[in-house]
């Protein structure tokens, strides 16, 4: 069935029909009339303080909702996004990016105009490094076809994509299918006959499989098949950083979190001296693989991608991870014995038996957390102790912690529990985010307000950048330190909270649970030297390569 309408309003179509019901931004002259539109449609728009903030929280809306979206104006506004985008695609997110920019007509008539930076395609030429696919809206004969092009790359591949639109075309009148076809792959029958049949001899002539469940499983929805295979063969499973809580930590065969030489030993050694690891779209980083003394070796790997896989030395292409894992579910692999010594890692929840009065430490914090947390919260982490001691935290429920885990860009946190509120109004989040991130994106807190969220930020105030002091101490660590119970005054809403010691920090946490209406902030006291256990083993390590570079450099 086709439609007939404005330009505008088709992508606005595309996008509501894709189940994007919220789109993040900040307006400009270039982009006015699709605003307009937007404030006309069923999507809601949320305008945020800062491009920044608006393109975290599309990110964080993504990662939940499978597709977001962020609109802004030409150049000064786009390029804002940079980075979010490039974290988008650094860790599968599908985020719309939408911009307005000069009309054709007025390009032809004026050679400068505002906001302008080298010529016309500059933001659409840097764009096109950070997204899977990009478009700029300037052709009427083919614009629903580069709609659904665009829009079919992102869901296809969950990575984020650009769309640009000409402020003279906005009101142009198209016609097009009223929802997006989102093609299947093309597979190769023989292929995935023939990676079937190494997968199972590789698992059934294995004596300690294990799997590694990445955040590809997430952001394509296939938890349900994993469980599947998890329950058909008794094989463990560990998650990684990124994909932490991509099944719930209850389940029977989960060991825990998977992070080289930074995590638990257990954990570690099971995988890497596993005889079959079987690793389901996750990234080889370095951080989650590479700073191991013992790394997995390739000769006994599986390897499976969003579109690829790898088993040992052998490549298979196109073979989606989804029907990879569909058809692992109904091929002969036996089940394997269950060790219960071995199926502990993170399963049983750390907890105080007696809180104190004494100074709070970032493992105290966390401890202290461990208890409070229900399946009602959904974790969100910032970088820095806030993610690496957050990592222990127990997850009741799958998909409920979100970091930047990979990509590793400051001040996620704040507006990403924003996006993941508006993305699923259910749950209430629970943000750890360290005075640095904070920071550079707290003013969000506005926009939480003026949108009657109320998620709980825990405040980890150490009084600078605590992961830089590990590995390089200098002044260039420091922060000018903030009055930060005073931001709810100024903003007119929320409760603010000090910690200095457990026993405020358990009250702290009870009075911002039963405060439903507003958010609630909780600055968290912390000495500058003090940081989770897995912090410093990770910056030791980092530490020590910047030692080794400039060793080698003299």
């Amino acid at each position: 069935m086709e439609i007939q309408t404005t330009v505008g309003e088709y992508l606005i179509n595309q996008l509501y029909s894709l189940n994007v019901k919220h789109i993040f931004g900040i307006p400009g002259d270039y982009v006015l009339g699709f605003y307009d539109q937007l404030s006309n449609s069923k999507i809601k728009t949320i305008t945020t303080c800062d491009e920044q903030g608006a393109g975290f929280a599309a990110d964080a809306y993504a990662r939940l909702n499978g597709i977001g979206a962020v609109c802004v104006t030409y150049c000064v506004g786009g390029l804002k996004l940079l980075n979010t985008t490039a974290e988008a695609y650094a860790e599968k997110s599908a985020v719309v990016i939408i911009s307005g920019s000069p009309g054709i007509s007025e390009r032809k008539n004026l050679s400068l105009l505002h906001h302008k930076v080298k010529d016309y395609d500059t933001q659409y030429n840097i764009f096109k490094n950070v997204t899977v696919a990009s478009t700029v809206l300037d052709d009427i004969n083919i614009i629903p076809i580069e709609i659904e092009r665009v829009l079919s790359s992102a869901i296809q591949q969950k990575l984020p994509v650009y769309i640009e639109i000409p402020r003279d075309m906005v009101y142009k009148v198209v016609k097009g299918p009223q929802k997006c076809n989102i093609p299947d792959f093309i597979i190769n029958p023989k292929a995935m006959r023939e990676v079937l049949d190494e997968t199972a001899n590789m698992i059934n002539n294995s004596n300690n499989p294990v799997v590694v469940a990445g955040v590809e499983i997430q952001r394509f929805g296939l938890q349900n098949y994993l469980l599947e295979f998890l329950n058909k063969t008794s094989i463990p499973v560990v998650s990684t950083p990124l994909s932490k809580s991509v099944l719930s930590e209850n389940h029977p065969m989960y060991l825990g979190v998977y992070e080289g030489a930074v995590g638990y030993q257990n954990v570690r050694q099971y995988v890497e001296q596993s005889d079959c690891v079987l690793i389901l779209g996750s990234f080889i980083t370095d951080f989650d693989f590479g700073n191991s003394p013992t790394p997995v070796d390739q000769e006994k790997t599986i390897n499976a991608m969003s579109s690829k896989i790898y088993i040992k030395y052998h490549n298979f292409d196109n073979i989606p991870l989804k029907e990879y894992l569909k058809n692992l579910c109904k091929i002969n692999i036996k089940k394997f014995p269950i060790n219960n010594k071995i199926i502990k890692g993170q399963k049983t929840k750390i907890l105080r038996n007696k809180i104190s009065n004494e100074k709070i430490t970032v493992n105290g914090l966390f401890t202290i957390l461990n208890g409070f947390i229900t399946a009602e919260n959904i974790v969100i982490a910032d970088v820095g102790d806030s993610l690496f001691g957050g990592l222990d935290l127990f997850i009741h429920k799958g998909t409920e912690f979100i970091s930047p885990a990979f990509y590793l860009s400051m001040g996620f946190a704040i507006p990403a529990s924003l996006g993941a509120q508006l993305s699923n109004p259910n749950i209430r989040p629970i943000v750890l985010v360290g005075d640095g991130a904070f920071q550079m994106t707290g003013m969000e807190l506005s926009t939480i307000a003026k949108e009657n969220l109320n998620p709980i930020i825990v405040l980890l105030n150490n009084d600078g950048y605590r992961t830089e002091r590990n590995m390089l101490d200098g002044p260039f660590n420091n922060l000018y330190c903030w009055n930060y119970s005073k931001i709810t005054e100024i903003i007119g809403k929320g409760n603010s909270y000090i910690v200095e010691t457990e026993k405020q920090l358990e009250t702290a946490l009870s009075n911002a649970n039963k405060n439903l209406k507003e958010f609630s902030l909780i600055e968290v006291r912390l000495d500058r030297w003090d940081s989770s256990n897995a912090l410093r083993r990770l910056t030791n390590t980092f530490g020590k390569k910047i030692k080794e570079i400039s060793d080698h450099s003299e």
